[in-house]
């Protein structure tokens, strides 16, 4: 059987796939010309979406594909919305979900498991107070990484360590979506990590 892997998130993830298909034109793209992951590359990713949506669409978005491998990048939204609507997603909701979409996953052909940290870099003041909301939800993808034997890629930690270096904005202007220079480090440390 050959490999399959598929992506799936939001934004970051999606990156114009549909214009720009069928990978987008971020990090899933520059992974996929690395030349270093074989076989076929699945691209699902969903501007918007938090992991309510990806539950919803995982049997056929993901399980339907027969992947060996999934990388999941998602948790953004989850605390924007917050934010933005006013529509909660309390860290336990947040871990609940994570557990079931991956034992519905690990029960589906075992595929190896890829997580991701979703990022926040704090351009604008106001983004500070986001952290209250997300850093528990950082703390979620640990925690299924270690319960599923996933790898874990430490996007915030890396672009967090980056902006005493460089300036937040060349890594991603509104702190949310990379520019290209993000999206490529995005990609050279979820190949780092992988061990590709």
């Amino acid at each position: 059987m050959s490999d399959v892997t598929v992506f799936i998130g939001d934004s970051v993830t999606d990156c114009g796939r549909e214009v720009a298909a069928p990978y987008g034109d971020g990090y899933v793209f520059m992974i996929a010309n690395s030349g270093r992951l074989q076989g076929k590359i699945i691209n699902v990713g969903t501007s918007g979406h938090r992991l309510v949506d990806l539950e919803e669409r995982w049997e056929r978005d993901v399980l339907a594909h027969n992947p060996t491998l999934v990388s999941v990048n998602i948790g953004i939204n989850d605390t924007w919305r917050r934010f933005d609507g006013n529509e909660i997603t309390t860290a336990q909701d947040f871990e609940d979900r994570y557990r079931r979409v991956l034992s519905a996953t690990k029960a589906h052909g075992n595929p190896d498991l890829v997580l991701c940290e979703p990022f926040l870099l704090e351009v604008q003041e106001e983004l500070k107070a986001w952290r209250e909301d997300f850093d528990p939800k950082v703390a979620v993808v640990h925690k299924m990484a270690a319960e599923f034997g996933a790898k874990l890629v430490p996007f915030d930690q890396f672009f967090t360590a980056k902006a005493k270096q460089i300036p937040m904005a060349d890594l991603a202007e509104d702190g949310v979506h990379p520019s290209e220079l993000g999206h490529q480090m995005m990609a050279d440390l979820w190949l780092e990590t992988v061990g590709l």
